[in-house]
């Protein structure tokens, strides 16, 4: 057994939505809700969280590395200068999500954050700088798994994002996209992480 690893008998209580699948419970246990500051790590969440609009998350976990691949590792300079030749070749890609929106909004999403990092000098700096560095914890996530959808800060941010030529950003993939970067911490109170992240 690796260092750190939960034992074979591991009976931590975790959010209800993270133990439906073990992928669920590996990104539950391992990223959902860390404090994020990686740049390349920020875009590529953001591109995920987009890309998952209209499905359910599990279907983007399970693309995750077809994603890697067709976006080159979401290193944001190569896919801001990816061409329409290669989005249209991507359109054929049975590893991602073969929306055309979706896939050219990728590209539009990684010029826009370039744009964010020279006017910031960080989108680290632009998306903690909504809470001030610090995770926010909502108080209306209740024990049970009552976690809201969206709330009044999303839609701030939603809002300026989209005003920075950002697509697929609305209220709902905002929030869920601080919660996956740590930006709030959503874990249910009685999950094992809750603490561990508060």
């Amino acid at each position: 057994m690796a260092p750190g690893s939960p034992p074979p008998d591991d009976r931590r209580i975790r959010c209800a939505w993270a133990t439906s699948d073990p992928l669920y419970e590996a990104y539950h246990d391992e990223e959902w809700g860390v404090p994020l500051h990686d740049e390349r790590a920020l875009f590529e969440l953001l591109c995920l969280e987009g890309a998952q609009a209209g499905l359910a998350w599990i279907t983007i976990l399970r693309k995750r590395e077809g994603y890697r691949k067709a976006f080159h590792g979401f290193e944001i300079e190569r896919v801001a200068a990816m061409s329409d030749a290669e989005l249209e070749e991507r359109m054929s890609d049975p590893g991602i999500v073969r929306n055309r929106l979706k896939v050219f909004a990728t590209r539009k999403n990684a010029r826009a954050f370039l744009e964010v990092q020279a006017e910031r000098g960080s989108f680290d700096a632009y998306l903690w700088g909504w809470v001030d560095g610090t995770p926010l914890r909502d108080a209306r996530v209740k024990a049970g798994g009552q976690i809201p959808a969206t709330t009044p800060l999303a839609e701030a941010i939603s809002k300026d994002l989209k005003k920075r030529g950002f697509t697929f950003v609305g209220p709902t993939i905002v929030y869920a996209y601080m919660q996956s970067t740590g930006v709030v911490n959503d874990h249910v109170p009685e999950c094992f992480r809750s603490a561990e992240l508060t």
